[in-house]
């Protein structure tokens, strides 16, 4: 019965990241470091909004790309938090997380043959859509250039298949940024070999030390760039993402959008309406948190002999490990013995061999416990 299936579904498999998870999670008593999700609770007026809206049955379709009143106060904060300029009526979309979006975006342009640009070691969630829509995913490696993918690479790489580069940054699983120059020489080159880009900028209200600088800004009409609520305002559950791209780019993803869910949930979007005006700031207190976690799990990782480079964002170290066991390997034995979760770097694509993945979106509390186990664990 295979020979029902679409073979390029055959040829992707469950997210590494879940796989491994789901194998460690039965572990009673185990410190997890391992989803990238926020423990903070949703805002309390976020919520109120919500069963607001409930109340008042706001409960049926909405405008395919959201309702006008939304895509107005994310274009209001767009504009204030990065200075991008789209216009609510046709550059933007709502859809169901940003995972959605990123789905939406590369059906709208990829045909049998084409290449696509990713930076490496990458999260796992493009390459399937990638090989569904039969083109192929081309991966750089990252691991000699502090995790950044450079103009260089980019010119390298370049075909005359190439149709896009995905700039995910603050990068999971890395969390290093590029800054306006490095973002700048990469938009040069795009516009002289003609290239869309995809900007997966979820995690751009967690930059610590300098402000979220967009490509968007720099290549307008040839990026569509991804964003939401997730991370900034801990609504992973709510599915909120934004899709955002100049019109002509736009009106084909619609399409898209329209016969795939038709439209984000009403509930969830009277939710976001709240979070993109009333909660401009919602990100600093946990942006705040996440900055003292960052330096302490920085400090354990260094201390215990892993090889780092500081996070710009989001809440991850990929960190080298001292050992010669593969990070497999690695992974298995530390959840197994010291009842402590981590991802595999394998887990983003064979350049993160030798890496784990270490999540700091959790207490500091646990963060001490963690390490503690883990200095144990490395002595033996």
């Amino acid at each position: 019965m295979t020979s029902a299936i679409n073979h390029q579904v055959q040829k992707i498999e469950i997210s590494g990241i879940r796989k491994f998870f789901n194998r460690i999670n039965h572990i009673e008593g185990i410190i997890s470091l391992t989803i990238g999700q926020p423990d903070f609770e949703t805002p309390q007026h976020i919520k109120d909004a919500a069963i607001q809206a409930i109340n008042q049955n706001f409960t049926s379709y909405t405008h395919n790309a959201g309702f006008i009143e939304l895509r107005q106060a994310i274009s209001s904060f767009m504009n204030q938090k990065y200075h991008l300029t789209y216009d609510p009526t046709s550059e933007i979309i709502v859809t169901n997380g940003a995972s959605q979006a990123i789905d939406t975006a590369l059906r709208t342009i990829l045909t049998d043959g084409d290449e696509v640009i990713l930076p490496s070691p990458v999260y796992p969630g493009y390459a399937p859509i990638i090989l569904q829509c039969g083109a192929t995913p081309i991966y750089i490696d990252t691991t000699t250039t502090q995790f950044k993918l450079t103009a260089a690479h980019v010119k390298s790489a370049v075909t005359d298949k190439t149709k896009a580069i995905i700039l995910p940054y603050p990068s999971n699983p890395t969390g290093v940024s590029l800054d306006k120059n490095e973002l700048q020489e990469i938009a040069d080159i795009a516009n002289t070999h003609d290239l869309i880009v995809i900007a997966d900028e979820i995690y751009s209200e967690l930059m610590y030390d300098r402000p979220h600088v967009s490509i968007g800004t720099m290549a307008k009409e040839r990026t569509i760039i991804i964003n939401g609520l997730s991370k900034s305002h801990a609504m992973t559950g709510w599915r909120i993402g934004v899709l955002m791209a100049p019109e002509w780019l736009a009106k084909e993803c619609i399409k898209v959008h329209q016969y795939n869910v038709s439209c984000a949930s009403s509930i969830s979007q009277k939710a976001a309406l709240a979070a993109f005006s009333d909660g401009m700031n919602d990100a600093v207190p946990m942006r705040e948190e996440y900055r003292k976690r960052r330096a302490l799990t920085g400090d354990y990782l260094r201390t215990l002999g892993f090889t780092t480079i500081e996070p710009d964002g989001a809440f991850y170290f990929l960190a080298r490990i001292p050992s010669d066991l593969s990070s497999f390997d690695f992974s298995v034995q530390l959840a197994e013995r010291a009842k402590v979760g981590v991802i595999p770097g394998t887990a983003f694509d064979p350049h993160g061999e030798g890496y784990i993945r270490v999540s700091y979106a959790c207490s500091q509390e646990s963060i001490h416990e963690a390490f503690s186990r883990m200095q144990t664990f490395l002595k033996k």
